[in-house]
């Protein structure tokens, strides 16, 4: 499309009174969650511009008792992170249930990730001396090192029952972990069949299962889990972009809003090749996203810009991995 009509669009839709700065804390579209404002020291707060982002539905809350129930029955727990967000896509309700219990960290969706960033993540966990695993869960290369790493974890246990004649039984695992880190895809890539359902979305799972991933290995998964209480807007909003929480909490527009101003601040050329944009000067979130729609001649009756489905076609684009390799937490200082 010629910048004159994306010009014209865009102006079309100003001029039609269209409200794209949409309300900050406008519930209307919102379903049934937390969305807090907050003060200083992250105490609420009446008119802050702070905003405390929740999402723990009861079906989690069932999830955590049984977690607690089954963690003894298990010999090793897999959490699996998101690569993009390592510490933010952590739960630390869980984390206090694996006190004493073997525990590996899977950093999946690594092929989404910046891998500058992902480096100067390996280094910071090496120096804690924590068993971590970046890995990508379509990937049979990753998958394989995931296997072999989780029974050389297990290694010393299973070696006393060698060293007494004793065939080792299965090992058993659990899978832990906040919605849509792709734990499904990860069973599924093990056992080599659907086992698991899949889905771009959270709350895929619903219930705890025992997955047989052959003679050896048997396999606990779990629904995701979010944290009870999330300490800041923009962990909040980073749990948003990769859908760990659901869209509707604050609204698919401000989640869109804040993927184009975090790929625009970081030069991302995938993402201004993809819609054709200009990365010359630096725009406002919601300009951005009115030139996107322009560009996909996204219109509404009378001509403007359909905001609506221009915010949900980047989310879907963002997280195809379309708009380029993305990170959004970095390692803290040491």
């Amino acid at each position: 499309m010629e910048k004159a009509d994306v010009d014209e669009m865009i102006d079309l839709t100003v001029r039609r009174g269209i409200e794209y700065s949409f309300n900050r804390f406008d519930d209307s579209h919102k379903a049934p969650g937390s969305f807090m404002k907050m003060g200083k020291n992250n105490d609420p707060q009446e008119g802050s511009s702070q905003v405390r982002i929740n999402w723990f539905p009861g079906h989690m809350a069932k999830a955590m008792r049984d977690v607690r129930l089954k963690i003894s029955k298990v010999d090793l727990v897999l959490e699996i992170r998101d690569a993009r967000i390592p510490l933010a896509s952590g739960n630390p309700a869980l984390e206090k249930l694996l006190h004493q219990k073997l525990h590996l960290i899977v950093f999946n969706k690594a092929n989404l990730a910046d891998k500058a960033n992902i480096r100067l993540w390996q280094s910071w966990f090496a120096r804690r001396k924590e068993q971590v695993l970046f890995l990508d869960a379509f990937d049979m290369k990753s998958i394989k090192s995931l296997s072999k790493m989780a029974h050389a974890v297990t290694q010393q246990k299973w070696q006393k029952f060698i060293s007494k004649g004793i065939h080792p039984p299965p090992l058993r695992m659990m899978l832990l972990g906040i919605p849509n880190t792709g734990k499904s895809t990860i069973i599924n890539r093990l056992t080599k069949r659907k086992a698991a359902n899949t889905g771009d979305r959270p709350g895929v799972t619903r219930a705890q299962e025992w997955i047989v991933l052959g003679k050896d290995m048997e396999l606990l998964d779990t629904p995701g889990i979010m944290p009870p209480r999330i300490e800041t807007e923009q962990e909040g909003l980073w749990l948003c972009a990769i859908h760990a929480i659901k869209d509707q909490i604050i609204g698919e527009e401000k989640v869109a809003a804040f993927v184009v101003d975090h790929l625009q601040k970081a030069a991302t050329p995938e993402f201004f090749q993809r819609y054709q944009l200009d990365n010359s000067e630096i725009r406002e979130s919601q300009e951005l996203l009115l030139r996107i729609g322009a560009k996909l001649n996204f219109k509404e009756k009378g001509g403007g810009v359909d905001y609506v489905k221009t915010c949900s076609q980047v989310l879907h684009d963002f997280r195809l991995g379309l708009l380029g390799a993305c990170s959004f937490e970095k390692p803290p200082d040491d």
